[in-house]
């Protein structure tokens, strides 16, 4: 099996509905496009992940939506190099089609005091769901490193709950664990590097707004 030197994952810059939640209301949340800060944002990752891979190959999976592909466009990675492919997996959590901006800030709300791993949003997904839909996506990405010719790197471009909920899965950390981490920051990566005995290692962790509490099956 031959399995990546790193995976390394990708939030997309800054997009319209970071800098302006109201755009909800009149775009759908796929085709929001990414700011010029946000472009800015891409293209200084795009140096850094240059640098990272030089000459190596990658395996790109990108979520479908309009501010992660720009997010890769602006990588400026070597096109050459590069195996790249829309993900449908690794898209964005479904918070409902049309969104009302009271209702949404409301729900929010609501999933802040109910837990974000368990909380199902009206018409969309909950953050189980996406789990589990991240699930299937490294189920198939498993299977790809069976491939003797497969990249030395494989890069996600995908969303902040996204690339949390991969993490939880690769390195199996619980819900309570999920619960206290933030998301990384628009145009933040982070390196999942193979060490000596074959294991993976996060270069950083993610930033942690609370103190994990451990559920506790005794009540």
């Amino acid at each position: 099996m031959a399995r990546p030197r790193r995976i390394v994952l990708v939030r997309h810059g800054e997009s319209e509905g970071n800098l302006d939640d109201t755009v909800y209301e009149r775009e759908p949340d796929h085709a929001l496009r990414l700011t010029p800060a946000g472009r800015a944002q891409a293209a200084e990752t795009g140096v850094r992940l240059r640098e990272l891979f030089g000459d190596e190959t990658i395996s790109a999976y990108l979520s479908p939506y309009r501010r992660t592909l720009q997010t890769f466009r602006e990588l400026r990675l070597d096109p050459v190099r590069v195996r790249a492919r829309e993900e449908p997996r690794l898209r964005e959590q479904d918070w409902g089609n049309w969104q009302d901006r009271d209702d949404v800030r409301l729900q929010k709300a609501y999933r802040d005091a109910y837990g974000h791993f368990f909380y199902r949003f009206a018409q969309g997904e909950s953050g189980a769901d996406v789990y589990d839909r991240v699930g299937s996506f490294l189920e198939s990405l498993y299977r790809s490193f069976e491939a003797p010719d497969h990249p030395e790197n494989v890069l996600l471009v995908t969303h902040g709950l996204t690339m949390r909920l991969f993490c939880m899965r690769w390195f199996h950390w619980s819900v309570a664990e999920f619960e206290a981490l933030s998301n990384p920051g628009n145009g933040e990566y982070r390196v999942l590097l193979r060490g000596p005995d074959g294991r993976y290692r996060m270069d950083r962790p993610f930033e942690r707004w609370t103190t994990p509490e451990p559920y506790d099956l005794d009540g």
